[in-house]
């Protein structure tokens, strides 16, 4: 099967980016490389392509009811042009995706979501819409940039005249945006960095000047085209989920720790809220974060151990290039699962000394 191309295809290979598979696509690893992506993001600001996240448009005079049946949060507490986070679950309780619901009007919402799982959630929706809504798998459509990093908002205002100051965290200018010349564009701002961001949606019939415009835009703050490499370590640092990772079919959203976007008094019955009900506060394993005690780097699949026996298993570890030192999420015993618990990573048959600790990792102060 061949892989897929995003419209920027030619400027990452003119960048120089060093192109891998992934979820079906052929897309940038790194650039320049890891570390110094990652550091551009935390300190200054740096451009992604995230063409292969899912775009799926509900619309019609059904269309919340329709949003609010295959989601465990709570769409109707969105005014226009506003933003959740949320989960869709299996009737059995397990994590189909987690994704992001915008609310354009009273009659469209626009759901993004990961890129492995565009054929599988648009399948689930369409399986599971007994209000009969306009659903619109619009993937291939649309081209989606994020500019990541502190500096991000002052780049961006350079090649739109929207005011973005008027758009708060996890809120999008529902009426079509002009950017760098490029019309018919939604922008976002929510982020998967752990720093200020915006994402750009533009129609990719027309989206391919956006990323020379906006590396251009952003030269006077040393902006950096960036790879996948770089958004796990970002994403990781701010103790971000990765489906596959954190979250499959067998995971649920208690176990997790997303209980947040459980919202099971919100008045309609959705996909899963029976079995969320049964498994609430039943979970053997929970998500956690830890820090690793000595050099080792923890990686996805180690085992952890406490006083000799099982304790769970690593999702997803690295050496955090902010903070100079391991750092990783997994799931462990529940009787475990405590901050402050010394446990042990078994890195290739060797036990290495790690803690629980608060997540995120990292969170910007200023």
């Amino acid at each position: 099967m061949s892989l897929r191309r995003t419209v920027f295809f030619e400027d990452h290979v003119d960048a120089g980016g060093r192109m891998v598979p992934f979820a079906g696509f052929e897309l940038a690893v790194q650039y320049e490389g890891l570390r110094q992506e990652h550091e551009c993001v935390r300190q200054r600001v740096g451009l992604f392509d995230v063409s292969h996240m899912g775009e799926v448009f509900v619309r019609g005079p059904k269309a919340l009811q329709a949003v609010q049946h295959a989601i465990t949060n709570d769409a109707s507490r969105l005014d226009d042009g506003q933003a959740i986070y949320t989960c869709m679950c299996t009737s059995q309780g397990g994590v189909v995706d987690d994704l992001v619901v915008y609310r354009l009007d009273e009659e469209e919402f626009l759901i993004c979501v990961n890129a492995a799982n565009r054929d599988k959630d648009f399948a689930f929706l369409q399986a599971n819409n007994p209000h009969g809504a306009d659903l619109v798998d619009e993937g291939d459509r649309w081209a989606q940039l994020a500019l990541q990093g502190p500096l991000a908002q002052r780049v961006l205002q350079r090649v739109t005249q929207e005011h973005l100051d008027d758009l708060p965290r996890y809120t999008m200018f529902f009426d079509r945006s002009t950017v760098a010349g490029v019309e018919g564009c939604l922008i976002a701002r929510t982020g998967y960095t752990g720093e200020d961001g915006f994402e750009i949606f533009a129609p990719a019939r027309s989206a391919r000047p956006l990323w020379t415009a906006l590396l251009e835009a952003g030269a006077p703050e040393g902006i950096k085209p960036c790879g996948l490499g770089a958004r796990d370590t970002l994403r990781l640092e701010a103790g971000m989920h990765l489906y596959g990772h954190e979250l499959t079919e067998d995971t649920t959203p208690w176990q997790a720790g997303l209980g947040g976007v459980v919202a099971l008094e919100k008045g309609s019955d959705f996909v899963g809220r029976s079995a969320l009900i049964e498994r609430k506060g039943t979970a053997s394993e929970r998500l956690c974060a830890l820090v690793m005690r000595d050099k080792r780097i923890p990686r996805q699949g180690m085992p952890l151990v406490s006083e000799g026996e099982y304790a769970g298993r690593i999702t997803s570890g690295t050496r955090s290039p902010t903070l100079g030192y391991g750092i990783a999420l997994g799931y462990v015993r529940s009787d475990l699962a405590r901050v402050g618990r010394e446990l042990q990573v078994d890195v290739r048959g060797s036990l290495s000394p790690a803690e629980v600790v608060r997540r995120p990792f990292y969170k910007r102060t200023t």
